[in-house]
């Protein structure tokens, strides 16, 4: 008797853990298609998005941009504790930038509902306070002088349309629209030609598919490849993320042999200005692979995924908060690991910087918009039960940016005009682009503190430069001193004829407190056949 007792006290044990492990797969094909699971575990898994998402960006922190074109050694201990959120939450809330911007387009749908046009996604962020950098601040630039959505995001006003910003913005489309890619797909549409187009544009597009996929998949291939079908196969993010999931098969114990593939074959950054003949990058596809890199070779390991994004360096806090709350995801809230879990209680209720919502408002916010778009999507929902319409994938329409384009020259200038110089300044070139990087400055601040300055007559001071191509007027640029309003370049100009070129630009309204950082150009030519 006492042996059968122990046999049943092990069968129940074993039971238990199944049936914790089962928790969140409480989901069920009911026919071919609608698919079942309880409101529980929807919510568990929409608390599980988030948190980790939360979780991710903090533990790569520490090491955003410090590794470019190289691997973080195993060496390199990345530290965690029950108090590591906490911290950068309250000393260093800036770090969330790809969390507060997510959660600016969920308190526009929050606030107007979720047919909020694109409009006013683009004026919501566009007036926010926060700092922004890349396609989002040169989105942001755009809509303060009238080019809308979704020209804000096109790559012939955007130099920075390639680039990652709403890749890491695109969570919450997917995370409100469980096993439902074309509706997200939609919210993309709107939100994601605010600030990027091509490949910076379908890194949302594919991020926001793999959270809708996980919540009715386990199968982490099958979520990276039924997410990848969103995207055009002529597309070069398609090429890339379908070259890392090959390699994947080719070497499946190897992610450091799959990086270098990567690196040798899609790690030439020519869009973004700042990546352009340098080392950093921050183009949507190179990080959408190291996302995938975690993922696939991660095993569904939430620290093992995590550690692999980040440690393929560049954008290594954005990556392993994509790649961890896909994990998170799938497992749900219940099931994110202890050790990684430890500390969240401290910050959910936290407001994250330059909004009104804390990580226990966007569950239950997130939950609500879920729930909502079911019901308009042709599923249903009971008391305790969603029941999901199973959605055939849609390819979002082809967008190609820079086509035909490669770097040709990289400038140098270095040139400060201040008042009393001459306010003019020429550079020839040769080719059929060119983007000239810059700032304007206040002589006595730093660009943080140019706000601060106690002259009126400066703290809002806009610079207004002229600038012409061949001795046409090309554009105007009004050139703030304010870092939040700034242009992330001072000028560019694409699809000029091919061949040499003169630039000539004209400042016409000095200041003798103000200059004109004038540092380099990249120039463009057509691809040599």
């Amino acid at each position: 008797m006492k042996r059968n007792c122990k046999q049943l006290g092990v069968i129940f044990a074993l039971l238990a853990i199944i049936l914790s492990g089962c928790k969140n797969s409480q989901q069920k094909v009911q026919d071919d298609n609608f698919i079942t699971m309880s409101k529980e575990v929807l919510k568990d898994k929409i608390k599980g998005a988030w948190a980790a998402q939360t979780i991710g960006v903090t533990y790569g922190g520490p090491t955003e941009f410090h590794y470019l074109k190289r691997i973080i050694p195993d060496s390199i201990e990345i530290l965690w504790s029950d108090t590591t959120m906490l911290y950068w939450m309250t000393n260093v809330p800036g770090l969330y930038d790809d969390i507060y911007m997510d959660l600016t387009f969920v308190e526009v749908m929050e606030k107007e509902g979720l047919d909020a046009p694109a409009s006013s996604h683009a004026k919501a962020y566009a007036n926010a306070k926060y700092w922004l950098w890349h396609a989002n601040q040169q989105g942001r630039y755009n809509i303060l002088h009238d080019i809308l959505p979704p020209e804000s995001g096109h790559w012939l006003n955007n130099p920075h349309a390639d680039d990652i910003d709403f890749q890491i913005e695109a969570d919450f489309a997917g995370i409100m629209n469980p096993g439902m890619p074309n509706s997200a797909l939609e919210i993309c549409d709107r939100v994601g030609h605010v600030m990027n187009s091509g490949d910076g544009y379908y890194g949302g597009v594919f991020v926001a598919g793999m959270y809708s996929y996980a919540f009715i998949e386990n199968d982490i291939p099958a979520i990276v490849n039924k997410a990848l079908a969103l995207i055009p196969q002529e597309s070069t993010f398609y090429q890339c993320i379908a070259d890392v999931v090959q390699w994947y098969e080719q070497y499946p114990q190897d992610w450091k042999k799959n990086w270098q593939l990567i690196e040798d074959t899609w790690g030439l950054d020519i869009g973004c200005p700042d990546g352009a003949h340098s080392d950093f990058n921050i183009d949507a596809k190179i990080n959408s692979a190291y996302v995938v890199l975690g993922l696939l070779y991660g095993d569904g390991d939430f620290g093992k995924t995590m550690e692999i994004s980040t440690r393929a360096g560049q954008d290594s806090d954005c990556n392993p908060a994509t790649a961890g709350a896909i994990v998170g995801t799938i497992i749900g809230y219940d099931q994110i690991p202890e050790y990684w879990g430890k500390g969240l209680e401290l910050i959910e209720d936290i407001d994250f910087q330059h909004t009104s919502t804390s990580l226990n408002d966007v569950y239950e916010i997130s939950y609500r918009h879920a729930l909502e778009l079911i019901t308009r999507n042709g599923g249903e929902v009971t008391e305790s039960e969603v029941k999901i319409k199973v959605q055939e994938p849609e390819i979002a329409p082809l967008e190609q940016n820079f086509p035909g384009y490669e770097l040709a020259d990289n400038i140098e200038i270095n040139k400060r005009l201040t008042s009393d110089d001459s306010q003019e300044l020429e550079v020839e070139f040769e080719g059929v682009g060119v983007v000239l990087k810059g700032r304007a400055r206040h002589i006595d601040f730093d660009d943080k503190y140019a706000l601060e300055s106690d002259e009126e007559t400066v703290k809002d001071y806009t610079l207004i430069v002229e600038f012409y191509i061949d001795e046409q007027l090309s554009k105007t640029m009004e050139l703030p001193l304010y870092f939040i309003e700034r242009a992330h370049e001072l000028f560019y100009q694409y699809e000029l004829p091919d061949g040499k070129h003169t630039l000539k630009l004209k400042i016409t309204n000095p200041h003798d407190k103000v200059y004109l950082d004038v540092r380099n150009m990249i120039v463009y030519q057509k691809k040599h056949s």
